[in-house]
Formats: C-alpha cells, structure tokens, sequence
C-alpha cells in the first residue's frame, strides 16, 4: 500500500483475526513499480513513518515490517532505525536490494543484516541465503537475528526443513493429495508442481512438455504418473555423477542428481563435474537445443495451419469485430468506447472519463498521477 488511510482501513477489517499486520516494503517487481509499492516506497521515509505510525497506533494487534537494504550499509542502517522508531514491533530485513532480483538476484548480504542487528532493539529476522536447513542456524549465528525468514527454496524443496533432499515426484505426489483434499485451484496446482520439477525439467524437457499440456488438476495428475515414471527411470539408469547446477558463490553448496529437490540458482547452467561425464553432459545440451528448435517450428506451423483455415472457412475467424480506431486489435463490447484498451486510454483521459473495464479513471487525480509516474518511467526507459 501507499496510502496510510487506505491499509489502516484494510488493516481493520482482519486486526481481530490474526497477530500482527505486516507491511511488505520488500516487494521488487515490477507490479510494485508501477503501484508505488512494496521496496519502490523506500525512498519515501515520510510516508513510510505515517503508514507505520498511524498502524501501530490505531490497531489493536502489532504491526511489523519487511525491508530491502541499500548499497550503502549506514543508509541502511537509518532506514531501519526509522522504521523502529514509527512503531514497527518486528522487523524482518532481506540482505538484497530492489535491483537483486531475477537473472541479478546474487548473494544476500548477512553483513548489512548484522548491522541493522547491532542498531534496533526490536526483535528482527533476517532474509535471503537459506538454501538448506543447516543455513538457517549459520544466519543466525552470523548476524544475531532472532530468527530466519525463507521464501524461494521452499518451492523448490518444500523439505527444506527435514534436511533431506527427497525425490521430486514423492514430494509432488503428496503435493497433489493435499491439492485434491481441498481443492486448490488448477493455476496454483500447476505453478507449484513446476517448481519443484524445476531442475528435474532441465534436463527432462520431454516430461515438462507433458505438463506445459494440461488443462485441469485431473490432468496433472494424470500427466505426474508419466512425469514419475521417466524421473524413476532415470534415477535407476542415469550416471548419478551427473549434475545439473554448478556454483561457486555458495560455500556449502551440494551438488546433486537433477531428479532431487534443491535449491536453483538462477546463474546456473547444465555442468558435469567430472571427465567421465562431458559426453554425457554434451549429449544432453544438443538434446535441449534440438527440442527447443523443433518446439518453435512446430508453433510456427500452428499459427499458419490457424491462419490458413481462416481463410478457406469464414467460420473460424474472429469472432469479434476490429477496433474502430485501430484495426488491429479487436474492439472490447465493455469498453464505453467499444474500443480496445491502447485506443481506449487517450479517448478517456482527454474526456475525462472513466473505462471500468480497461482501468482507466482519469476523473480520479490519484489515478492520473500513477499514470503519468509510469509513463515518465517507460519513456525513461526507452530512452535508456
């Protein structure tokens, strides 16, 4: 949030159904980006204060929070304080700054996590680097938190806290019974069983297909008995010596067979670890390039089947008439201006209007503000 009125409001209708409320100025994406959210409010210690100032003492439960750090270890450290001083009860610090994320994710730094703890007396926990159970008491012992907040490599190995490295199928199997028991909804399903299939998938990118395919939980369950299947194989018939991950910026990283649960490194790339395995690992590359080669010609020959029944049978072309001011995309019946949305926008913001269903509220000063915000950045960026 970025309006301390509006996450008050929000904060009161769950403050009697939970411990704490928690503000998340950690959030790096780009959906933060353009919202004026999460780790994009860091620059804004004012607003930062109000909302947690306003939180703490107005709600009936505590208020913490979630920070990213700076390059600079003493801004940090500020930053911190000020948080502390607005009223936040627990504050958990993930050791990346906003820009670490995706392929520039790296190594959380524990040493800014230590000065933080050496400067608040507020309980504090400390983000970033737990890959196995044994990192979780390393952390603490480096940085003197009160304890260790995990996010990533629980996806991928949700038995990161037993210390094993189970198979990836037994874990999906007992995944998609608790999935099936309460009847999680089909996008989840699939998004999780993809994690923890990550690395597996890697290598096996003929069993990844056979997800990329399903349509419903049932399908996916149907598709984890072939996916279990060729993993078993594998694991049975593949030279275990066999790595999929590489990495030297982790001290106690453990080098294991692609069919476990582990955590990924997104620098990583599909490495053998001894001589006796290169062909193997040569093998398998110009595997992967030759599927990902037949994968693209097999949908460029989709699109021009689907093009080409267009033409011989009127029936199958868009159902839907084309954009009045454009003609290439096809005009929404929802829009006011039964345009599509590109269209839509400067039409509504030069009436000054609104378009439900294409979000554009340009009678609302807070919304033209946003918009503006997020055009500057995208000129910004195009100019960069």
């Amino acid at each position: 949030a970025n309006d301390p009125d509006m996450i008050l409001k929000a904060a009161k209708l769950v403050e009697d159904q939970c411990d704490a409320v928690d503000l998340n100025l950690g959030c790096p994406q780009g959906i933060a980006r353009r919202g004026h959210y999460g780790a994009f409010l860091q620059d804004d210690w004012d607003l930062i204060e109000r909302i947690i100032s306003l939180l703490h003492k107005e709600l009936a439960v505590p208020v913490t929070a979630k920070i990213r750090v700076f390059d600079d270890v003493e801004r940090t450290v500020q930053y911190a304080k000020m948080i502390e001083r607005a009223g936040c009860q627990l504050l958990t610090v993930h050791g990346r700054t906003r820009e670490m994320k995706g392929p520039h994710t790296g190594i959380a730094d524990w040493d800014k996590i230590k000065a933080i703890r050496e400067a608040i007396k507020i309980p504090m926990f400390a983000n970033g680097n737990i890959l196995y159970s044994e990192d979780v008491e390393r952390c603490i012992k480096h940085t003197g938190v009160d304890g260790v907040m995990t996010a990533e490599t629980n996806l991928f190995n949700p038995a990161l806290f037993t210390g094993l490295h189970p198979p990836t199928w037994e874990v999906v199997d007992k995944y998609l019974e608790i999935a099936l028991r309460y009847k999680t909804g089909f996008i989840y399903v699939k998004g999780h069983v993809f994690k923890i299939y990550n690395l597996s998938f890697q290598v096996r990118t003929d069993l990844r297909d056979i997800l990329a395919s399903v349509k419903s939980v049932e399908d996916i369950v149907a598709a984890q008995q072939k996916i279990k299947a060729g993993l078993i194989s594998d694991s049975e018939a593949v030279d275990p010596v066999l790595r999929v991950q590489e990495v030297t910026t982790c001290e106690n990283f453990r080098s294991l067979p692609y069919w476990v649960c582990q955590p990924y490194f997104r620098s990583t790339r599909l490495e053998a670890l001894s001589s006796d395995t290169l062909p193997r690992e040569t093998e398998l590359q110009q595997q992967r390039a030759l599927e990902r080669k037949q994968r693209k010609e097999a949908k460029r020959q989709r699109k021009a089947d689907a093009a080409a029944r267009c033409v011989t049978n009127p029936a199958k072309r868009r159902k839907y008439p084309n954009c009045g001011t454009c003609s290439r995309n096809p005009a929404s019946a929802k829009c006011i201006h039964q345009l599509c949305k590109p269209c839509c926008l400067p039409v509504t913001v030069e009436q000054k209007g609104r378009c439900e269903h294409h979000g554009v509220f340009s009678d609302n000063e807070k919304w033209i503000a946003r918009h503006l915000n997020n055009t500057r950045t995208q000129t910004e960026r195009v100019e960069t």
